[in-house]
């Protein structure tokens, strides 16, 4: 399991989201325990938008995880300005992990186990394909989670944070092939991007994560 405090660059600095933990803490602490019952088969994320929350939560660890390997592991080409980078992508990945920590307070899951055994950290090839991998698929993780909510400043506050994922995802795509930031496997005809349910995200994202995970409770519509 993997901890490491909020880096140098703060994502409540970008977002300006600081002050609005304070509301969400507020309002997580009206909806119901979500303690998972006996036998419910794993972490239980939730139900309502304290669930989708946890499932936001539990793909933010993953990710931050991932990029931490990745700056404390570079592979043996890794150029000063990709380091640099991946540096501050691990950075805002760390502060949006905490974010979601901070505003599901008693609400939020344990920490997750990963499993990167199946990535060659030492190879940039693996390393950008599983980067580009994350990326697109965190994209359309809130995209799909996005209609799920119900409480107007967790949808704002989720705008924010997919918004910077785009932009990870762009430059990730873009260092794999050359001006693929927007490619038509992720951005359709009408220049939407690709939307994802929870589903369907946890079963991709489940190769990598060694804690069980119960989703059951999400809302689905």
């Amino acid at each position: 399991m993997l901890k490491r405090p909020l880096a140098r660059r703060s994502f409540f600095r970008y977002a300006g989201a600081s002050t609005a933990i304070v509301a969400l803490a507020g309002i997580s602490a009206c909806h119901k325990d979500n303690t998972p019952s006996p036998g419910s088969g794993g972490v239980d994320l939730g139900s309502g938008d304290i669930g989708i929350l946890n499932y936001a939560y539990s793909l933010e660890q993953l990710e931050a995880a991932f990029y931490t390997k990745v700056v404390m592991s570079p592979y043996s080409d890794m150029s000063a300005m990709e380091k640099t980078l991946f540096t501050d992508i691990r950075d805002h990945e760390i502060a949006h992990r905490e974010f979601f920590k901070s505003a599901l307070k008693t609400k939020a899951i344990a920490a997750l186990e990963v499993d990167f055994s199946s990535i060659d950290f030492g190879s940039r090839d693996s390393v950008l394909a599983t980067a580009k991998a994350f990326e697109d698929l965190g994209v359309s993780a809130y995209n799909g989670a996005g209609s799920l909510l119900t409480t107007p400043d967790y949808l704002v506050l989720a705008g924010k944070i997919v918004s910077v994922e785009a932009r990870h995802a762009a430059y990730i795509r873009d260092l794999v092939t050359a001006d693929s930031f927007a490619g038509s496997d992720v951005v359709d005809a009408n220049g939407l991007d690709t939307s994802r349910k929870p589903a369907d995200v946890l079963k991709i994202a489940g190769k990598y994560i060694k804690t069980k995970i119960d989703a059951s409770h999400l809302p689905t519509n």
